[in-house]
């Protein structure tokens, strides 16, 4: 590998002794120029702390460049490169040279003349399948395309943490990382498609049997929670094959259709119902794909996280029926002992229910607020069947029709309390949480505040991206899957983040569900993988 600066055809960079050796000496002459600054003008202090930091970082920048000559220079590190060219998913033609421009985190720029695989395509191959070339050498190190990982993490971060991509790249700007918006954008947008190839490779492997079951969760209370929030999506129309050339300076026209993202959080909980907020957890994810999809996400975390052996797993959730629907066949996939699983109603959905009947019913003013606090002290000790009691004889002495909305209602309250989900007496005598808050912050910390907004509009794809980036930045398990995401990557870099899910509205009643039937030992899978 060579490695220089300024240009192609710049200056190869030193060694690491004489690079040290160069910035110390041209440190010694800064700092007598910032001493007298700083005597001349004390106000001036944090300007000379921004030229010692942005000093420090191309010089920090100039070791990295040399330490990369010297690691590439060494026989152990062909090894490497060779073992990562053999473990290539794909099949590769012979290394030839190329020359990159690589931008690091202190914003140096580097042009780098690496071997390049490209890949080959077999007999079998479709000629529309996109395959994607190998860098061995860049691999070894995680470089993404056109910078490196450290510079490549940073802008996502900042990108997801930010209200918007111009607030990221001012931010960005004052850090002393200056690139344009569109690469700003480019590099969030390949950092979170990254991630999600890697949890499609980990589902698809979990399917096949080759994922372990994990033990985070191994003799513990669980929580699991679902909900779904709002986005506003960006949907370009299809241009009509008139003949007529598009004039100049007009904007291709989209639809804005709405879109209910998918969110799961699973954590601990004590004895008193509240969230245990220990390392790694909880966990959060979530997709745009649809409520199979989700379902098949719950069931895949619940395996790796090992929910089968928890002490109790309790499913909380409002009364949306595309979850309760699924929750079944969640349990089964996943292999939950049905007599250690609950699944509760969140208390102010139902109570809120309760309300809707009312205001049906015609009560208004103080009558309806002092049947509302009767008929929730009832809820609240478990005692639905009175409830449902009460709204139907005022609903027979109104004599309202089958149909009428009222009957919804309490056909809801009914049927939740027949399967056992209001029992809220006993779930907080038994430290069970009976509120669905978790999920209710998590989608809005995690969309509601980045992906929905006004005049705000999303790709599918850039929505899934911003949306996995986020969730695992605030569910604190960042660093931990950039190192498997690194792993997967460098043995094949193609990305295809969508998977079919199974339908679950077509499964027959008697059709068992069972989980993944797990591979021997002397083939365990390791998760990072490429499928």
């Amino acid at each position: 590998m060579e490695v220089r600066t300024d240009s192609k055809n710049g200056a190869s960079v030193a060694s690491p002794a004489a690079t040290l050796k160069a910035f110390q000496v041209e440190t010694q002459a800064r700092k007598d120029r910032w001493t007298e600054q700083l005597q001349d003008a004390p106000d001036r202090f944090v300007d000379i702390e921004q030229q010692i930091d942005q000093h420090y970082r191309q010089g920090a920048g100039q070791l990295l460049a040399s330490l990369l000559v010297e690691a590439t220079s060494n026989p152990q590190m062909d090894e490497q490169v060779e073992g990562i060219r053999r473990n290539s998913t794909i099949r590769l033609r012979i290394p030839e040279p190329r020359t990159l421009k690589i931008r690091l985190l202190c914003g140096l720029v580097l042009w780098i003349t690496t071997s390049y695989c490209a890949p080959r395509r077999g007999k079998n191959t479709e000629t529309t399948e996109q395959l994607a070339g190998l860098y061995p050498e860049l691999a070894a190190f995680g470089f993404g395309k056109g910078c490196s990982p450290a510079l490549q993490y940073k802008v996502a971060q900042i990108v997801a943490l930010s209200p918007s991509i111009d607030v990221a790249w001012k931010e960005l700007r004052r850090e002393g990382i200056v690139l344009d918006k569109k690469m700003v954008r480019r590099i969030a947008k390949q950092v979170g498609l990254e991630l999600l190839e890697l949890r499609r490779r980990e589902l698809f492997a979990w399917r096949e049997g080759w994922l372990p079951a994990g033990n985070d969760f191994a003799g513990r209370r669980v929580a699991v929670q679902i909900d779904g929030g709002r986005v506003r999506l960006r949907e370009n129309k299809k241009r009509k094959k008139n003949g007529k050339k598009k004039k100049a300076g007009t904007r291709q026209k989209f639809d804005t259709p709405w879109r209910e993202p998918k969110a799961l959080i699973i954590f601990e909980f004590n004895e008193h119902g509240k969230m245990v907020k220990k390392e790694r957890q909880p966990l959060i994810d979530g997709t745009l794909l649809g409520p199979d999809h989700l379902a098949e996400l719950v069931a895949f975390h619940l395996h790796r996280l090992g929910v089968a052996q928890a002490e109790l797993v309790v499913f909380i959730s409002d009364g949306a029926r595309w979850i309760w629907d699924r929750l079944e066949w969640i349990e089964r996939r996943a292999g939950l002992d049905s007599s250690k699983t609950m699944r509760v109603l969140d208390f102010c959905h139902a109570v809120h229910h309760i309300s809707l009947a009312l205001a049906a019913l015609g009560l208004a003013g103080d009558a309806r607020r002092k049947t509302y606090v009767h008929l929730r002290k009832l809820l609240k000790k478990s005692r639905y069947d009175e409830v449902v009691s009460d709204l139907k004889k005022r609903a027979k002495r109104k004599k309202l029709k089958a149909k009428h909305e009222v009957w919804t209602e309490i056909r809801y309250l009914e049927n939740h309390g027949v399967d056992g989900h209001l029992h809220y007496a006993t779930f907080r005598r038994r430290g069970i949480p009976c509120g669905s808050g978790a999920i209710e912050s998590t989608i809005r910390r995690v969309i509601n505040q980045r992906l929905k907004s006004n005049a705000m509009y999303w790709l599918e794809e850039n929505a899934e991206a911003m949306f996995t980036i986020r969730a695992l930045l605030l569910c604190d398990r960042w660093e931990e899957t950039l190192g498997r995401v690194r792993q997967t990557m460098a043995r094949n870099r193609r990305i295809d983040w969508q998977w079919c899910a199974p339908d679950l509205t077509k499964l027959k009643a008697d059709e068992s569900v069972s989980p993944p039937s797990p591979k021997t030992r002397e083939k365990q899978y390791q998760p990072a993988v490429a499928l």
